[in-house]
């Protein structure tokens, strides 16, 4: 077979079938000697057996490397500019009790983004000073609780949250410490939906001078300053997700450096902090060219000095909040094949082939590729194969025709029912966006350390989806 007409630009024919792209994969994965895929030894046959399919599988050591990879990136960059800088892995990507032990462990802190989130942080034992509190519309009830526990902060989507934290706060006789959440107007070349710097979205406050001459950022921190029960920590900024350049960081810092500097003309506070979001990429596919956190930290800390300097700034202390970048690439999804179909698409030059193999989850565990479009890709994990590739889409069980994991990838002409089939690149947003969709549970995860697994989040069973159902 040759290379298909229905592959995208970006999708080459494979030269090995087999072949692992390393940069997909967790530092633990390999093939074994005959073939089978394996996470630190135990081969992919062994997982599914003792834990069945659809199945998250996460390499922990590799987990905790990415996450010391940025703190010691970060803070051998900022080391001489301000002392280093607070890691807060975003929790929204990936979050159990365990992951937000290891995240502590290694020196990192926490953002969390629902009461939820501070609940299983709060189970984990995080010291609420190395805690954050995000969200465009907290509820009462969630700024309560932040502030009944000290947490180090809350990030003000809003001038209606901070008169909302204000108020709660003197109820409590509590003081809030708060960043206020900007919006920079960077253009950050990724998903519209996941692009959150522009004006026309729903977080944080424009930067934009309105008819009076001010802008709803501008009010924000001269509310923020007069208000007793607020201690203004700093302001914040994140541009969106799956960014790979470093130009779209490096702006947002200019401009928010650029805000600092007003505030201090104004009102002749210099702010000590400097939140500058995360976003970081990873490679779902070969089009993917992610950017080590080292390159990164060096390019961010050179514009933070030359702009700081400029201004005449103190260095605000920074942080940053990394979480695909350190979750995403530890975790693979196993499934089992199941039914698969061969179709004939319409090219305009005539028919061309198309394979279908359904697995046994989809867009119950991986919901965005029908939201964001997102591409992925697969191999053949239980085995090797010396069969010809074919233009493949790997589709779910759902009674959904969007219900796609992989929409372009060559495999194995061979793949049958049975097979165990591994989708990189799922630690983020996946199992954090499922859902019990058709009535599935949601399936396990499992980490890895030092060759042994166990359960870290257990299977849903048919028990678990029925017991809130109060109909019988």
């Amino acid at each position: 077979m040759a290379a298909s007409n229905l592959a995208p630009d970006w999708l080459s024919y494979p030269r090995d079938i087999n072949e692992l792209r390393r940069v997909q994969w967790a530092a633990g994965v390999a093939r074994t000697e005959d073939g089978e895929l394996a996470v630190q030894g135990l081969r992919v046959s062994e997982l599914a057996r003792a834990y069945g399919t659809a199945l998250f599988v996460l390499d922990e050591d590799d987990f905790r490397a990415r996450a010391a990879g940025f703190r010691d990136a970060f803070d051998s960059a900022f080391a001489e500019l301000c002392g280093g800088v607070d890691v807060y892995y975003a929790g929204k990507a990936f979050l159990s009790i365990e992951v937000a032990r290891w995240v502590t462990e290694e020196g990192l802190r926490l953002d969390t983004c629902s009461g939820g989130e501070l609940a299983v942080a709060r189970r984990a034992g995080v010291p609420a000073a190395n805690l954050s509190l995000h969200g465009n519309n907290k509820s009462a009830a969630e700024i309560g609780t932040a502030l009944e526990m000290g947490l180090g902060r809350i990030v003000v989507d809003s001038q209606d949250e901070l008169e909302r934290i204000i108020l709660i706060a003197g109820t409590q006789g509590a003081i809030a410490n708060v960043m206020l959440r900007l919006t920079p107007g960077v253009h950050a070349s990724t998903h519209e939906f996941i692009a959150t710097a522009h004006e026309d979205q729903k977080f944080g406050l424009s930067m934009v001078p309105d008819a009076t001459g001010s802008s709803p950022a501008a009010v924000a921190v001269a509310r923020a300053l007069e208000a007793a029960e607020v201690n203004l920590l700093g302001v914040h900024a994140h541009i969106g997700s799956q960014i790979f350049e470093a130009e779209g960081f490096e702006i947002a810092a200019r401009t928010m450096l650029g805000f600092l500097g007003a505030i201090r003309d104004r009102h002749g506070v210099e702010l000590p902090e400097l939140d500058l979001g995360g976003g970081y990429g990873i490679a779902y596919t070969e089009a993917d060219t992610p950017r080590e956190p080292a390159e990164l930290a060096r390019a961010m800390a050179a514009v933070v000095d030359e702009e700081a300097t400029v201004l005449g700034l103190a260095v605000p202390r920074i942080s940053i909040e990394p979480g695909r970048a350190i979750a995403g690439p530890s975790t693979f999804t196993l499934y089992e094949t199941g039914v698969r179909k061969t179709v004939q698409v319409e090219d305009g030059n005539g028919t061309l082939p198309r394979r279908y193999v359904s697995v046994d989850g989809g867009m119950s565990d991986n919901a965005r590729p029908v939201l964001y479009e997102a591409d992925y890709s697969a191999v053949l994990a239980s085995r090797v194969t010396d069969a010809e590739p074919i233009m493949s889409r790997v589709v779910g069980k759902h009674c959904e025709s969007g219900d796609i994991v992989v929409r372009d990838v060559y495999l194995p002409d061979d793949v049958a029912a049975g097979d165990l089939l591994a989708v990189p690149g799922t630690g983020a947003y996946c199992w954090a966006l499922a859902s019990n969709y058709n009535y599935l549970g949601r399936p396990a995860v499992i980490a890895i350390r030092g060759g042994v697994a166990r359960v870290i989040i257990r299977r849903e069973t048919e028990d678990d989806l029925l017991a809130r159902d109060m109909g019988a």
